[in-house]
C-alpha cells in the first residue's frame, strides 16, 4: 500500500492548519508526524485517513506490486487502514469480547489470532466479561490499540498511541509494533519521542504552514 498526498491543505474558517503538504507514504515504512500541541498533527492524520476532508489538494491510495498498480477509491480506503486515537470512542456498553466480535463483522483480525488470544495478549483477560465503561483509561487505550493493530489492514495510523498508558502499557505498545507492524505502513502522530522512536522518517507539520 502507498498513500500519495498532493498539495494537501486544511483550513478552519480563515486559518490554515497546514498547506502544500506533498508526500508519499510507502509500504513497510514507518513515519512520525511531529509538532507542538495545536500544530495540526492530528488534523493531518485524519485527512490522510479520510476521516475529514481536505480544503485543497488530494490523497490517493494505491496498491501495487511488480506487475500491477491500482488506485483505490477514497470511499473504500477504510478497508485497508486502521486507526487508534484518543478522540475515537469504543462502545462502552459492550464487554471487550462483544466489542471485538462486533468489530470483526466489519474488519477481520490478522490471521492466526482469535478474539480471546488478542484479549489475553493485551492483558485484559481478567476483564473480558466486564463492560468497557468500567475500565480504567489505560485499559480502554489497550482496547483501542488492539482493535487497530490486530485488524488485518495494510496501513496502521496511530495518534498519540501511549495516551493513558503506564510503563507496562508502553512496553506492550512497542511489542505490538515490533511483532505485528514490520511489513505494514505505519504513521504515528505525536510530540513524544517514546511513541515514535521506531519510525524511520520524521515529518514536522509546522514546515507546511
Amino acid at each position: 500500500m502507498k498513500i500519495s498526498c498532493q498539495k494537501l491543505g486544511k483550513r478552519f474558517n480563515r486559518d490554515w492548519i497546514f498547506r502544500n503538504f506533498t508526500y508519499d507514504f510507502l509500504a513497510a515504512q514507518s513515519y512520525a508526524i511531529t509538532g507542538a500541541n495545536g500544530s495540526g498533527k492530528s488534523t493531518l492524520l485524519q485527512v490522510i485517513a479520510g476521516a475529514i476532508a481536505s480544503s485543497e489538494g488530494s490523497v490517493e491510495y494505491g496498491q501495487h506490486n511488480s506487475k500491477l498498480k491500482s488506485i483505490i477509491a477514497s470511499e473504500n480506503a477504510y478497508q485497508y487502514l486502521s486507526i487508534a486515537a484518543p478522540y475515537l470512542e469504543v462502545v462502552e456498553e459492550m464487554t471487550v469480547t462483544e466489542f471485538f466480535s462486533f468489530h470483526q463483522n466489519f474488519k477481520p483480525f490478522i490471521p492466526g489470532w482469535d478474539i480471546q488470544q488478542i484479549i489475553a495478549h493485551v492483558g485484559l483477560e481478567k476483564a473480558a466479561h466486564k463492560q468497557i465503561r468500567y475500565y480504567s483509561s489505560g485499559m480502554k487505550q489497550r482496547v483501542k490499540l488492539a482493535q487497530c493493530i490486530f485488524s488485518d489492514t495494510a496501513i496502521v495510523l496511530l495518534d498519540e498511541p501511549c495516551t493513558n498508558l503506564d510503563s507496562t502499557g508502553i512496553e506492550l505498545y512497542h511489542q505490538l509494533i515490533n511483532d505485528h507492524c514490520r511489513d505494514r505502513l505505519v504513521v504515528v502522530s505525536s510530540n513524544d519521542e517514546v511513541e515514535y522512536r521506531f519510525c524511520t522518517e520524521k515529518i514536522e507539520v509546522t514546515s507546511y504552514k
